[in-house]
């Protein structure tokens, strides 16, 4: 049909031509309702976007001198957001004469990168930003 025709037709029913594959011999189009086709596409695209999950990063502060309870309440609280599916960014914040002794904090680190090996790995290893060491970790 030529697409004088298939416009005639189109109108005559009072719905809108739209060109389905421009690449196609003939080039296939459909008789349909335009302002009824955007708001379709609109709403599938809505749907996907609610159906992605949108992964953050959570943070937790350590210290190098951390208290035994203290260290399981924040390994716990790693657990649970690799978990979730969530990046977890690790902290550890040095004071005062604490940056004499970096070797501390860096077994801290470690302990904990040993400690999640299964469930997550390291996506950043721990550097030092002035007077902290950052660790990022990601699930598996």
């Amino acid at each position: 049909m030529t697409v004088r025709d298939a416009l005639m037709r189109a109108y005559s029913v009072g719905l809108d031509l739209l060109e389905i594959s421009p690449n196609a011999e003939p080039p296939v189009v459909k008789i349909l309702d335009y302002g009824k086709f955007k708001y379709e596409q609109q709403k599938k695209r809505n749907e996907a976007k609610k159906k992605q999950k949108v992964i953050e990063i959570k943070e937790v502060k350590v210290r190098p001198n951390i208290d035994e309870n203290d260290y399981q309440v924040k390994m716990r609280a790693v657990k649970n957001f690799i978990g979730e599916g969530d990046k977890v960014k690790v902290t550890l914040r040095f004071r005062g004469r604490e940056m004499a002794h970096q070797e501390l904090g860096i077994k801290v680190l470690e302990r904990i990168r040993t400690e999640m090996d299964e469930q997550a790995k390291v996506e950043q290893m721990p550097r030092l930003e002035n007077r902290q060491m950052i660790m990022v970790l990601a699930p598996r």
